[in-house]
Formats: C-alpha cells, sequence, structure tokens
C-alpha cells in the first residue's frame, strides 16, 4: 500500500504495536493455560507455552526491528493452529478461543489481506473441525465479527492519515506560494525605491532646474549603474556583512563633503545593510538636489544588537508633512524600505533649519 510520510509512519507504528500486543498478550494467556491444564496434559500444555513464547519473541523482533516479519506470521499461524488443534486435551472452550481472536484482531493492523483472509479462515475451519461447527459457532462469529471491525477500523484510520497528508501538503504549497508573494512584493518595493532614488530623481532635477548637462550626464551614468546593480554593494541574502565598508563606498561616491562619526556596531545580515546603506544614498542625493549646502554629517552608533544611522544636514529643509502621497522619496525609498528590513526611518524637518533622517535597525 502506497502513501506519504504521514501515512507510512502510520502504518509501521500500528505494526509495531500489533506485534508487541499480539507477542505478549499471548505469551501471558499461555501462561495461565498451562496453570489451567489438567495435570495428564501439562506435558502439552508445556510445549505449547514454549511455542507460545518463541512466536511471541519473534513478533517482538519484528515489530522493534522492522525484520523478521516472514517468520513472525509462520510462528504466529503455527501457534494459534496448535493452541486450537489441541483444545480437546488442555482448556476447551478457554485457551483457544481467546489467543483465535487476538489473533485475528492483531493481523488485521499488520498484514495486508491477501495474507490475513486465507489465514483466518483456514484457522476457523480447523476450529470447527476440532470441537463442530455447533459448538464453534459462538466463537467463530466473534472473531469474524471483531476481525472485521478491526479492518474497518484499521481502513478509516489510512483514510485519516491520508486525508491529513493532503491538508499537510496543501498547507506547505500555500505557505510556499506566500513566502514567494511576500519576496516578489519586497522585490518590487525595492526596485520601485531604487528607481525613485534613481532615474525618477533626475528627471524631477531636470524639470524642477536648470542642471548644467554635463551634470545631468553624470546622474544618468551613475543612475545606470545602480539599476543595473555594477556598483557592487552588500548582496540582497542574510550573511553578515560590515556596514561600515558598505556605507563607506557610498559616502565615496557622494559628491557631498561628508563628516562620518563612526562608533563600531555589530555585524548586520546582508539584507540589512542594503537597506541601510541605499536609504543613506538617498538621504545624501536629497540633501544634494533639494538643500542647497554641499556637506552632510553622518553619524553611526550601536543600537540594541544593531545599529542607528542619522544623516543631518544644516540645509533649506521643508515641511515632511507637506510632501504630497505620490511622491515616493520618504515613504518609499526610506520608510518602507526600512520597515521591510525591520527596522525604522524618521525624518525630521522644518523649512531654514535643515533635515534630519534617523535610521534604526532593528526597530523599537
Amino acid at each position: 500500500m502506497g502513501g506519504g510520510q504521514v501515512e507510512t509512519e502510520f502504518l509501521r507504528s500500528l505494526g509495531q504495536f500489533s506485534g508487541l500486543v499480539r507477542g505478549i498478550a499471548l505469551a501471558v494467556l499461555s501462561v495461565f493455560g498451562v496453570l489451567s491444564t489438567p495435570t495428564a496434559a501439562l506435558p502439552l500444555a508445556f510445549a505449547l507455552l514454549g511455542l507460545a513464547l518463541v512466536s511471541g519473541v519473534a513478533d517482538c523482533h519484528h515489530a522493534l526491528t522492522g525484520r523478521g516479519g516472514a517468520l513472525a506470521c509462520v510462528l504466529t499461524v503455527a501457534r494459534a493452529a496448535a493452541i486450537i488443534a489441541t483444545q480437546p486435551w488442555t482448556v476447551p472452550g478457554l485457551w483457544a478461543p481467546n489467543v483465535l481472536t487476538i489473533t485475528g484482531i492483531t493481523m488485521q493492523w499488520q498484514w495486508p489481506p491477501r495474507v490475513t483472509v486465507p489465514v483466518l479462515t483456514g484457522l476457523l475451519a480447523l476450529e470447527a473441525a476440532v470441537i463442530g461447527v455447533a459448538d464453534a459457532a459462538p466463537t467463530l462469529f466473534r472473531v469474524v465479527l471483531e476481525s472485521t471491525l478491526a479492518w474497518l477500523a484499521f481502513a478509516l484510520l489510512v483514510r485519516v492519515t491520508r486525508w491529513i497528508e493532503r491538508v499537510r501538503d496543501r498547507q506547505a504549497a500555500l505557505e510556499r506560494a506566500e513566502t514567494l508573494a511576500l519576496e516578489r512584493r519586497r522585490q518590487e518595493r525595492e526596485y520601485l525605491a531604487l528607481l525613485h532614488d534613481t532615474a525618477s530623481a533626475t528627471f524631477l532635477m531636470v524639470a524642477l532646474h536648470d542642471a548644467e548637462p554635463e551634470a545631468v550626464a553624470g546622474y544618468a551614468r551613475r543612475d545606470l549603474a545602480l539599476l543595473t546593480g555594477e556598483t557592487g554593494g552588500p548582496a540582497a541574502h542574510d550573511s553578515l556583512v560590515d556596514l561600515e565598508a558598505a556605507l563607506r563606498g557610498v559616502l565615496a561616491q557622494s559628491a557631498l563633503r561628508v563628516d562620518l562619526a563612526w562608533t563600531p556596531v555589530p555585524l548586520l545580515p546582508a539584507s540589512v545593510a542594503l537597506a541601510v546603506t541605499r536609504a543613506v544614498r538617498e538621504a545624501l542625493v536629497n540633501v544634494e538636489r533639494h538643500a542647497g549646502v554641499t556637506e552632510a554629517r553622518v553619524a553611526v552608533a550601536p543600537h540594541r544588537h544593531g545599529a542607528v544611522v542619522t544623516v543631518r544636514d544644516e540645509g533649506a529643509g521643508f515641511e515632511p508633512e507637506s510632501v504630497p502621497g505620490h511622491r515616493r522619496g520618504i515613504r518609499g525609498s526610506l520608510v518602507e524600505r526600512m520597515a521591510t528590513a525591520g527596522g525604522s526611518a524618521t525624518v525630521t524637518s522644518r523649512p531654514g533649519a535643515g533635515t534630519t533622517v534617523r535610521l534604526v535597525w532593528p526597530d523599537d
């Protein structure tokens, strides 16, 4: 019978349980059978007890190791047949019917119907031949009924395990799909933020200011390098990287004169370092394009097990609340970018008082 991991584990566990129960229960039952046997038949009863113990050992060995299944099956049939065949001389009406019942029930949980049906049919026929159909009728009816119920319970449990397997597979597929969707949305947000940082910001500057062609060309070359990933920088994976090295590369590319105040911070996940460095780059580009000054200050300090980065300028400043909702500079390039990485970004500014951008990871 084929099946998934849950079904396979269930069948293995049930087979172990059945073999252990049968081996131990029939060994104990045989001990009581010997104690109830008339003195004249004790040699025969002890021989049956020996067979029951050997068969019980085979049952337990097969249940615990998974080996010796054929031997365990043969000894199970031999034990039941021997006790049924000798019941007129041992304990009529007690030992044999109980052995037959336990054997019939546990075999349904351990071996397939192509094995159990012929075996049980033969044992029931032997029971009827030894003590007569009339005397065996109650035992035959009970064994058939209980064996059938055992098989139905087994079949129901197998169907339940298959249903559990399907539900688990669907849940795993949904989780994988959700993870992929989240990653796609993260990449889309990052792309939109990067697009704002580069091409759209350059277009806006050209539209609003009388920029020199050489400056526009320089911005365009830098934007193209960033969009095509030619500038290097930390890769978007979860390895730990040095934030200082990444930030110094960004500061070196800036047209501003940047005063850096650095306090050592822990290594950060590469995806976090990427978000921080790109947010710092966007903050510096905003200073360069909008603040009307040529210098800025960047401060880096440890924060919990992460870092806090501050970008400060003494430029024109602005009212953050007055920025239109369709403009993605602060919202997309700073706030959403840091939130996606598990951090936060705040922008403090007012006209004539400069601007401060504070980047924190992890978020408080």
